[in-house]
C-alpha cells in the first residue's frame, strides 16, 4: 500500500499538521480539540515522517510516506516499531476485489485495470487520490504512465568493481553549477569579442558531449583531459557561422538582406584580419560584384538570391575559414583550459568535504562470474546530506537548497522514488533522498542551459507504444542512452554515474560491456558520440556468442551522410534496417518531466532510420521478422491524436537525444545546424543475414546480479 492511499482507509480523515501544530485541510472538518503541537526535528521530515489527525480517534498520530508506518507517539530515528500500525495502515485489503487481484504482479494488475478502463468498466474513471507529503494534504487525479518499472532485464554483464567516483553532494552540485555556467558565459564573450557572432545554438551542450567521449578526467561534467586539446566540435559549427550565420529563407527579401549581408560581412573581415594579398582580392573583388549586381538587378527571384550566395561562399568561404582559423582554434583552446581549471577546484573542493566527513572506502573482492546488470554502486560512501527543502505548487514538486530551486513533475518525482527504492542500497531510510534528487535534476538543469527549450533535445525519448513493441517483439529490456528522469525501463545507461547510480543507471554505456541482452539504443545526435557508439556495439558482438542485439534509431542525415550511419549500413552485423518518414512519427519531449501535458509530444521534422545490429545467436532469438517490424511500425502510428509542434524549437538546431550517455539520454527531432542535414524519406531495403541458431544462456530471469 502506497502513501498515497493515506487517508482514505479505516473512515480516517487525512488531516496534516503542519510543524507548528495548524492543520493543513485534507478534509472540510478540523477538530475542535487541537492544540499546538511541538515541531518535527529535521531528521524526521527528511526521513518522511508527517504529522496527522485521525478524526475517529480525535488525536494526532504521526505517518511515514516512505514505508506506511502509523505510530500513536512521536517517533525516534532509528527505534520505529515496524509492528506499531494504529490505524491499520499496513493491513491488507480484505475486500473481494483486492483478494481477486492478491496473485496479480504490478503489470497484471495494470493491464487488467487499463482493460476495464477502455471496456468502460468500474475502473474506467480516473480516482482522486489524497497524497500526504511533508505536512501537506494534496488531492490529484491518477497520472498518466509513462514508463514501465515491472519488467526484468535481460543483460548479463561480468560483475564490476564499484565505480571510482565521488559520491554527490548539494554544496559541490552548486560549485559545479556556478562554475559550468560561468564557462558559458566566456565562451558566449570569446565568440562575440573576436568573431563577432553570437555562439552557435546548443554548440556548447554538443562540445560537452563530444568532449567526455575522450576525456578521462575525473569530473562527470566538465572536460579536462583529452587529446586533441581543440575540439572538433566546436570548431566546426564556429566556423560554420563566420562571417554571418546563415538562416532558413522563406522569403526573397530575406534572401536579399542575406545575401547583402555575407558580402559585407566577408569584405570587413578580410579588411581587419592578416589575410595574404591574393584572399584579399579574391573576397574584394567577390564581395563588391554581389553587392553591384544586387544594385543593378531588382527582379531576381528567392532562387537568384540563394544561387548568388551559394556562389559567393564557394569563392569567399575558403579564404574567411583561413584568416579566421587561427582565432576559432584559440577559443576552443581557452574554453578547454578554463574548464581544465574549474575541475581542479570542484575536486578539491569535494575532497576536503570527504576529509573533514572521514569517508574512505574499501574495494571489495569480486569474482569472474555472469550476473544480470545492476546500478552502477560507488566506492565512497556518501557524506551526511543537507537538508533540502520540499514543497509542491499544484502538480509540480519544488526542491530548494540554499536559495536554489529545481522543479520535476509530480508523477516523475513519484518514479525517481520507485527507481530509488529498487536501486539505493545505502540509504533505507531514505534520508538522502531529497539531496540526492535535487542533485540530480541540477546537474541535467546545468547541462542544458539556460536557453529557451535550450538543451531539450538530449532527453527526448521514443513514444510509449514503441517501447511496448520493442519489448513484446524483440525482447528489449534495456535503454543504451537514457537517465533518470526519462527512461521507460528501469535498466539503462546514462552519462552521470555518480548521480544517476541511485535510481537505476548502470553508467555510461561506452563503458558498459553486456555479454547477452537485446538492447535499445537512441544516442544524443552527436556525430563523434555516434561514431564511437558504432565502435563499442561492433567490439560487443564480435566478442560475444551469447544472444546479442541492438536496435539504435538514429537521424537519417545524408548529405552528406553521417559516418556512424554509414558504418551501420555496411556492417557484418547489420540484419534489418527501415526508416519512418519526417513529420510521420513524433517523440516525447526532452522537458518531459517538467512540461505541460499537452507539450509532451512533438513531430520528427527529420526521417529517422532503424537499424537492427545483432550478433548469429542475438539474431536466431529476436530476428527481425516481416511479422514484428509491422507491429513496431504500427506502434509509431499516432493513434488519432494530433500532432504538436515541429520539435522543440524554430530556431534550426541538431537534436540529441539522450542523457547524454554513452554518454546519455534520448532522441529529439529538432533540424540540424553545422552543417544542416536532410532527412531521406525513402524506406532503405532490408537485409537479413545469418541463420544459425544457438541458444539462448539464460532462460529463466531471477533477481537483479544474481548470478547466471
Amino acid at each position: 500500500m502506497t502513501s498515497e492511499n493515506h487517508g482514505t482507509l479505516k473512515g480516517d480523515t487525512a488531516l496534516v499538521m503542519s510543524p507548528t501544530g495548524s492543520a493543513t485541510q485534507g478534509s472540510p472538518v478540523s477538530p475542535s480539540t487541537s492544540k499546538p503541537m511541538p515541531e518535527l526535528p529535521d531528521e524526521l521530515v527528511q526521513a518522511g515522517w508527517s504529522k496527522c489527525w485521525s478524526k475517529r480517534e480525535n488525536r494526532p498520530y504521526w505517518f511515514n510516506r516512505f514505508t506506511n508506518q502509523s505510530l500513536w507517539e512521536m517517533p525516534v530515528l532509528g527505534q520505529h516499531d515496524v509492528i506499531s500500525d494504529p490505524l491499520g495502515l499496513n493491513a491488507a485489503p480484505a475486500s473481494a476485489e483486492g483478494a481477486g487481484d492478491a496473485g496479480l504482479g504490478n503489470g497484471q494488475r495494470k493491464r487488467r485495470l487499463s482493460d476495464e478502463a477502455s471496456l468502460g468498466g468500474p475502473n474506467s474513471f480516473k480516482r482522486p487520490k489524497v497524497v500526504v507529503y511533508n505536512s501537506e494534504c494534496i488531492f490529484q487525479f491518477s497520472p498518466l504512465i509513462y514508463w514501465d518499472l515491472d519488467i526484468q532485464t535481460n543483460a548479463v554483464i561480468k560483475e564490476r568493481a564499484p565505480a571510482d567516483h565521488l559520491p554527490p553532494h548539494p554544496e559541490i552540485e552548486l560549485q559545479r553549477a556556478q562554475l559550468t555556467t560561468k564557462l558559458r558565459q566566456h565562451y558566449h564573450e570569446l565568440c562575440y569579442q573576436r568573431e563577432g557572432i553570437e555562439p552557435p545554438r546548443e554548440s556548447f551542450n554538443r562540445w560537452l558531449l563530444e568532449r567526455k567521449v575522450l576525456d578521462k578526467g575525473p569530473d562527470p561534467l566538465l572536460p579536462s583531459e583529452c587529446d586533441p586539446i581543440i575540439s572538433p566540435s566546436m570548431f566546426r559549427e564556429v566556423m560554420n557561422d563566420i562571417p554571418i550565420r546563415l538562416s532558413r529563407i522563406k522569403y526573397k527579401e530575406e534572401a536579399r538582406k542575406l545575401l547583402f549581408k555575407y558580402a559585407e560581412a566577408a569584405k570587413k573581415m578580410i579588411d581587419s584580419r592578416n589575410a595574404s594579398p591574393d584572399s584579399r582580392k579574391v573576397v574584394k573583388w567577390n564581395a563588391e560584384d554581389t553587392m553591384n549586381w544586387l544594385r543593378r538587378d531588382h527582379s531576381a527571384s528567392k532562387e537568384d538570391y540563394m544561387d548568388r550566395l551559394e556562389h559567393l561562399r564557394k569563392q569567399c568561404g575558403p579564404h574567411v575559414a583561413a584568416v579566421a582559423r587561427d582565432s576559432v582554434e584559440g577559443i576552443c583552446t581557452k574554453i578547454y583550459h578554463i574548464s581544465a581549471e574549474y575541475v581542479r577546484r570542484i575536486r578539491q573542493t569535494h575532497l576536503n568535504l570527504l576529509k573533514d566527513c572521514n569517508i574512505t572506502g574499501e574495494m571489495p573482492d569480486l569474482q569472474d562470474r555472469l550476473v544480470y546488470c545492476y546500478p552502477v554502486r560507488l566506492a565512497l560512501p556518501s557524506p551526511p546530506q543537507p537538508r533540502v527543502e520540499l514543497h509542491f505548487e499544484n502538480d509540480i514538486a519544488c526542491l530548494r537548497y540554499k536559495g536554489e530551486m529545481v522543479k520535476v513533475n509530480r508523477g516523475y518525482f513519484a518514479k525517481l522514488e520507485l527507481l530509488y527504492r529498487y536501486s539505493c542500497i545505502d540509504d533505507p531510510r531514505f534520508e538522502k533522498f531529497l539531496s540526492r534528487v535535487w542533485c540530480l535534476i541540477k546537474r541535467y538543469q546545468v547541462m542544458f542551459g539556460a536557453g529557451v527549450n535550450e538543451g531539450t533535445g538530449l532527453q527526448g525519448a521514443l513514444p510509449v507504444p514503441v517501447f511496448e513493441a520493442l519489448n513484446k517483439q524483440f525482447g528489449v529490456t534495456f535503454e543504451c542512452f537514457a537517465s533518470p528522469l526519462n527512461s521507460y525501463f528501469k535498466q539503462f545507461c546514462s552519462a552521470f554515474p555518480d548521480t544517476d547510480g541511485f535510481f537505476g543507471s548502470r553508467g555510461p554505456f561506452l563503458n558498459f560491456s553486456p555479454a547477452s541482452g537485446s538492447f535499445e539504443a537512441n544516442p544524443p545526435f552527436c556525430e563523434e558520440l555516434m561514431d564511437a557508439m558504432v565502435t563499442h556495439f561492433e567490439e560487443l558482438l564480435e566478442k560475444s556468442s551469447e544472444p546479442l542485439s541492438f536496435i539504435i534509431f538514429v537521424p537519417e542525415w545524408r548529405d552528406p551522410l553521417t559516418p556512424a550511419l554509414k558504418r551501420m549500413e555496411t556492417s557484418i552485423y547489420r540484419r534489418h534496417q527501415m526508416s519512418v518518414p519526417a513529420f510521420e512519427h513524433e517523440y516525447r519531449s526532452g522537458s518531459q518531466h517538467i512540461c505541460k501535458k499537452e507539450e509532451m509530444y512533438y513531430k520528427a521534422v527529420h526521417g529517422t532510420a532503424v537499424v537492427f545490429l545483432q550478433n548469429a545467436a542475438g539474431f536466431a532469438k529476436w530476428e527481425p521478422t516481416l511479422e514484428r517490424i509491422q507491429e513496431l511500425l504500427a506502434a509509431y502510428q499516432v493513434s488519432g491524436r494530433a500532432l504538436g509542434s515541429p520539435g522543440p524549437s524554430s530556431t534550426p538546431t541538431m537534436p540529441s537525444p539522450a542523457s547524454v550517455g554513452g554518454l546519455g539520454d534520448k532522441d529529439s527531432t529538432s533540424a540540424r545546424a553545422a552543417p544542416e542535414r536532410s532527412a531521406s524519406l525513402d524506406t532503405l531495403s532490408t537485409a537479413s543475414q545469418d541463420n544459425s541458431s544457438i541458444s539462448s544462456p539464460v532462460e529463466k530471469m531471477p533477481p537483479e546480479a544474481a548470478s547466471v
